[in-house]
């Protein structure tokens, strides 16, 4: 059975290809909408959340609710947390975390900008969590700005300086907490500019947000400084960091392993490729979807005619080169 958090996702999409929207590949047309808008739209209700938490190794645990997957390093110097969904549900993550052990939030890592996992900073940061992202992801915040999910946009307001991260770093970053050595990667620009993995060492897992989507094809956030190529570099050079057996946690949808991480590199790779070559032979992004280059990989990853745009956005970013 799918857990909460890979239910969520689909219901997303089929909110996108079935209900409110019409699904439009022209990003320029898509709706403009603010947060209460794309709630409605997308059928979220966050009164009616439930928080699930999956234990996945000693001292981390996974939450699943509405937004991007949560983990949660917890121990004897407290909580540390990647990625925190929204403000409407932060009650309950909160009293997630006190069921496991945990008393408040005491650091918040953000994978990426985007509200549907950082959001929540609008809550912790005013009760004096430690807030941590890419230097980039901290820009985009601060700015706010649009992102282009094909099908619609959302304004993203700026943060106010409380919800804003206060330790940024280019590359690497290690943060020593819970007897475990926490590193922070940037490979390279990925799903967005400012993408940040996360390696629990001592479990040896690793938080991808949404670099790697475990319930769909992914979202490439092209007008943030995202790109097919760096999604496949990211992910390479995330697998080649981490020992055998290594535990992964993806952005949205259930924990895995490193053999569907693998595979789902493979699915990249197989349709970049394909979609460079028909945009080397000429052909408009019309029919370039039309080939349905994807088409072998749908039953594993879904319809793309219900993904934000993957084909969309592989065919944008490789023009852009």
């Amino acid at each position: 059975m799918r857990n909460l958090s890979q239910v969520v996702w689909w219901m997303l999409l089929v909110a996108c290809s079935q209900g409110a929207f019409a699904h439009n590949h022209v990003s320029e047309e898509a709706e403009l909408m603010d947060l209460d808008g794309l709630t409605a739209a997308f059928g979220w209700d966050f009164d009616s959340t439930e928080i699930v938490t999956e234990k996945v190794a000693d001292g981390l645990y996974v939450l699943f609710g509405v937004g991007g997957n949560i983990g949660v390093s917890l121990g004897a110097d407290g909580v540390l947390i990647v990625d925190n969904q929204f403000p409407q549900v932060m009650d309950k993550i909160e009293a997630a975390i006190a069921e496991i052990g945990g008393k408040g939030v005491d650091y918040a890592i953000n994978t990426h900008w985007h509200f549907d996992h950082a959001e929540g900073n609008n809550a912790l940061g005013p009760k004096g969590t430690t807030i941590v992202a890419h230097r980039n992801a901290r820009t985009d915040m601060a700015s706010g700005g649009v992102v282009n999910l094909v099908i619609s946009k959302y304004k993203q307001q700026p943060y106010p300086k409380q919800a804003l991260p206060i330790f940024t770093f280019d590359d690497r970053m290690q943060i020593h907490f819970n007897d475990n050595e926490i590193e922070l990667f940037h490979f390279s620009p990925a799903h967005t500019n400012g993408d940040t993995a996360v390696i629990f060492r001592r479990q040896n897992a690793i938080h991808l947000g949404d670099v790697f989507n475990n319930s769909g094809y992914p979202f490439v956030d092209v007008d943030s400084g995202g790109g097919i190529d760096g999604m496949i570099t990211f992910c390479e050079r995330a697998l080649a960091e981490m020992a055998p057996g290594a535990i992964i946690i993806p952005g949205h949808g259930p924990v895995t392993d490193a053999s569907a991480l693998a595979r789902y590199v493979y699915m990249l790779k197989t349709v970049r490729s394909r979609v460079a070559s028909m945009i080397a032979d000429g052909k408009t992004l019309q029919e370039v979807m039309d080939a349905k280059p994807t088409s072998d990989f749908d039953a594993v990853y879904g319809p793309e005619t219900a993904s934000l745009g993957f084909v969309n956005r592989v065919y944008t970013s490789l023009s852009k080169q």
